[in-house]
């Protein structure tokens, strides 16, 4: 089992997207706390001048002692109840005011994730070890200073505030009602702002933190990420397999076009290429059907039953047959070693057409040495019982 200190490689984009899908993302509770302060201060100096008015005009309406009133008191109740769910109403609107800033801050510090998985039952939550882990991780241990941190700041900016004002509310206390009340509101505003302010330097701090400590969190290993990857495209081994039989079922299918090639290359019985050019339509000669052992010796029954010229070439045959695809054209390398055959196979035609003398022998074509297989892994002799 591996330990978080082998963690060290970046997450996978597998990885982060599933995250995602089980309902997890950076998020930064000091940009919530920015715009819900913002929002919320915003908001009440908005609406509260229009708010107080509202209720002073209810007030004056409903909660008036007059003889009407009292000769009929029930009324007071159903004027109580107005200016109740006057009040639950204008609480309930600015509790999702709120509500909806929280989301917004959330959704600008991690983004939208729409996923139940945290809402479904885990009982590993209930482990009492796991959650000591958490208590005592590095995520907790950040978000504890941090706290500490931001609470100091703040706090030293709210009393340095205050002790600095003290002068000038004892002035206002001694103003006028209309005086007075524009400096209060002032005083307010600036103290709000200061905190705001105080409140954006932490949020601009915490939001690449949390970011980072995210992306820390899933941080993989080199065994997790051979497993993704196994995962992802497949067994290597069970992948190498599957492209062989593959390439066995393309090599018995290419045996029926073997009529339409001109000319095959054996090894002598190991290895049959067969192949076509037609310098009209092709750009060089292409590999029309290939294969090896019993397969090569069905091209070579073929061919020779359709009149198809059958060359014995070992290393040019063992060189296209380890680098020639079949209708693909040969490799570049491979053209002076095929035109040598291609010429020969020419005047052979000719000559059983009795438009030429018969060739002498098959040409040994210039084959690169390091396109031959058996160079590379040379047969190793039997050894005598």
């Amino acid at each position: 089992m591996e330990s978080s200190q082998d963690r060290n490689l970046p997450a996978s984009q597998k990885r982060l997207q599933q995250a995602r899908k089980d309902g997890q993302a950076p998020r930064s509770r000091e940009l919530s706390n920015l715009v819900v302060l913002l929002v919320g201060s915003a908001a009440l100096m908005w609406l509260l001048p229009m708010f107080f008015d509202l209720f002073k005009q209810l007030f004056a309406q409903h909660m008036r002692f007059d003889a009407a009133s009292i000769a009929a008191p029930e009324d007071m109740f159903h004027h109580a109840r107005t200016l109740v769910g006057l009040g639950l109403g204008i609480s309930l609107g600015f509790a999702s005011l709120i509500a909806l800033t929280v989301v917004a801050g959330e959704i600008a510090s991690g983004g939208w994730v729409a996923s139940l998985q945290p809402l479904m039952p885990d009982l590993s939550r209930l482990d009492p070890l796991s959650g000591l882990a958490n208590l005592f991780s590095k995520q907790q241990l950040v978000n504890v200073v941090k706290l500490i941190v931001v609470a100091t700041a703040m706090g030293w900016t709210g009393w340095n505030y205050l002790s600095k004002s003290v002068g000038e509310i004892s002035t206002v206390m001694l103003e006028s009602p209309q005086a007075a009340i524009p400096h209060l509101a002032h005083w307010i505003v600036t103290g709000i702002a200061l905190l705001m302010l105080t409140a954006l330097v932490a949020a601009a701090i915490d939001v690449p933190l949390q970011r980072f400590l995210f992306k820390s969190r899933l941080k993989m290993s080199h065994q997790e990420l051979k497993q993704e990857s196994k995962e992802t495209e497949g067994n290597p081994q069970i992948k190498g397999k599957l492209r062989a039989k593959q390439r066995e079922i393309a090599h018995r299918r290419s045996v029926n076009k073997v009529p339409q090639a001109d000319f095959v290359v054996m090894n002598p019985t190991h290895f049959a290429v067969a192949l076509k050019y037609d310098d009209a339509t092709m750009a060089a000669p292409q590999v029309v059907a290939k294969g090896a052992d019993l397969l090569a010796m069905r091209i070579r029954e073929i061919a020779r039953s359709h009149e198809i010229p059958v060359l014995q070439s070992p290393m040019l045959a063992r060189a296209l047959y380890a680098h020639a695809e079949i209708d693909q054209a040969i490799p570049s390398s491979l053209y002076a070693a095929v035109a040598q055959i291609l010429v020969y196979v020419y005047r052979l035609k000719a000559a059983l057409r009795g438009e030429g003398p018969m060739p002498q022998q098959v040409p040994t074509p210039d084959v690169p040495v390091e396109l031959d297989p058996y160079h590379l892994n040379p047969p190793q002799p039997a050894e005598a019982l």
